[in-house]
């Protein structure tokens, strides 16, 4: 059998890895932990900068299936069933794990005088919150702005369902989403939210060069505070006389409507 060029996980390090479950942990080391041969390729082959890899944990059979990983000697150990058993948050580990930096936030400014941003709006669900991103990055999004209220971009499940977008735009945090939407208007940006009171999103016609699309929470929709903000509301419709079932998911109403303003 060949040797394997890692070293085996030491009991330190995999403590150290195993905290960065826990929001706080994040947040004091500013990483994050990603889970899964997909996810942790993307995130890879992303990378704005090679230094951005904290730690790569490995399986034999992982460590066979990724191309390229002599260039992250150093940063690589082989760990077994027990050590992943430790640091899985599914229920069926896939043998690669890696630790990133988490990138460089701050205030959002756009790039060009052209730009489409996505706000959340105490979004709970990290899978809805994940899927949003991954759907923006796809749609050109240059920012995702994750409001108060709005589950961590940077927990297990908001990662996984993001499948290795983290870095492929702009992720900001806002304590005051108000503010920091009052502060886009200034720089220019329309601000269009998904609300119930809105018009068929499909009747508007040419969409401004800067916008700002908000999605609000899986039950209660967008803040009252935050919707008196909207220059648009946008209502996506129904078929039939009655709906068939009580409302869309978060991150679909998400994509419908990103098809539709982000060009």
């Amino acid at each position: 059998m060949r040797r394997q060029p890692f070293p085996p996980l030491s009991k330190a390090m995999l403590g150290r890895l195993a905290k960065l479950s826990r929001k706080k942990y994040r947040d004091s080391e500013g990483l994050f932990l990603a889970e899964g041969l997909r996810t942790v390729s993307e995130l890879l082959d992303s990378l704005p900068d090679p230094a951005m890899l904290h730690a790569l944990v490995l399986d034999e059979t992982s460590a066979s299936q990724l191309d390229g990983l002599e260039r992250f000697a150093g940063k690589a150990w082989l760990a077994g069933r027990e050590e992943f058993r430790r640091l899985a948050q599914t229920t069926s580990p896939q043998g690669v794990f890696a630790a990133f930096r988490k990138p460089e936030g701050g205030e959002f400014r756009p790039a060009s005088a052209r730009s489409f941003v996505v706000a959340l709006d105490d979004v709970q669900d990290p899978g809805n919150v994940g899927t949003i991103i991954r759907t923006s990055a796809w749609f050109g999004a240059e920012a995702v702005i994750c409001g108060r209220g709005t589950a961590d971009p940077f927990n297990a499940k908001s990662v996984r369902s993001s499948a290795g977008s983290i870095f492929a735009l702009r992720i900001d945090i806002s304590p005051d989403l108000a503010k920091t939407i009052r502060r886009l208007q200034t720089d220019g940006f329309s601000v269009v939210a998904a609300a119930l009171d809105g018009r068929d999103y499909r009747s508007f016609g040419e969409w401004p060069e800067r916008r700002v699309l908000v999605i609000g929470n899986e039950a209660n929709g967008i803040s009252s505070e935050v919707l008196a903000l909207a220059d648009r509301r946008l209502l996506i419709p129904h078929a039939g006389v009655r709906p068939a079932v009580e409302s869309l998911n978060a991150a679909v109403s998400a994509g419908i409507l990103m098809a539709e303003i982000s060009g």
